[in-house]
């Protein structure tokens, strides 16, 4: 279905759920093709709905801060500022 529809979505799975009940059913006439597709799909629509409540509830809880600072001591020496005591260079 990916390759298909060219994206990764819950989409997927639901009408991948359908069309394997769908398939599982074929033997018998197209109604029970037809419920079976059904019931896939609704049994995948749970689960993809299940997992995107989950994982919206844990992302809650771990809200975005900003980042931290660059730590000046690992920037190239070209980019940190002079040094208030004159340039010795013993640490550098």
């Amino acid at each position: 279905m990916v390759q298909v529809r060219g994206k990764e979505d819950p989409w997927n799975s639901i009408m991948s759920g359908a069309l394997t009940g769908a398939i599982l059913a074929a033997r018998n006439r197209p109604v029970a093709m037809a419920g079976s597709a059904a019931m896939g799909g609704i049994l995948w629509a749970l689960i993809e709905g299940a997992g995107v409540s989950l994982t919206r509830f844990a992302s809650a809880q771990f809200p975005n801060y900003p980042p931290f600072a660059e730590d000046p001591l690992q920037w190239p020496s070209a980019q940190l500022p002079p040094s208030p005591f004159g340039d010795y260079g013993q640490y550098q």
